[in-house]
């Protein structure tokens, strides 16, 4: 089965992760198919905290890959950011 998880990476207590899609057999920071994004969780207010490509996301679902709990609540918290945006342009 195929998933779409978060990938840690950074250094000791300054966490980072990306967001891939991987074979759900392999370990968290192990082989992966695709980054199809990341997730900083202590960005600062100027930075971008959370970049997922919708398009990837959208040909991974469709083929029958599964986000994992917090990966669903960070697609949420992105199309949050993102929906404003759009209206104001």
């Amino acid at each position: 089965m195929v998933v779409i998880r978060l990938s840690r990476g950074g250094a000791k207590a300054r966490p980072f992760f990306n967001i891939v899609v991987a074979d759900k057999r392999v370990r968290r920071d192990g082989r992966f198919i695709e980054r199809i994004g990341f997730y900083n969780p202590i960005a600062k207010d100027n930075e971008e905290s959370i970049r997922i490509a919708q398009d990837r996301l959208t040909y991974w679902r469709g083929v029958g890959a599964q986000a994992s709990p917090t990966v669903e609540r960070l697609i949420k918290q992105a199309a949050d950011k993102t929906a404003p945006a759009a209206k104001a342009a």
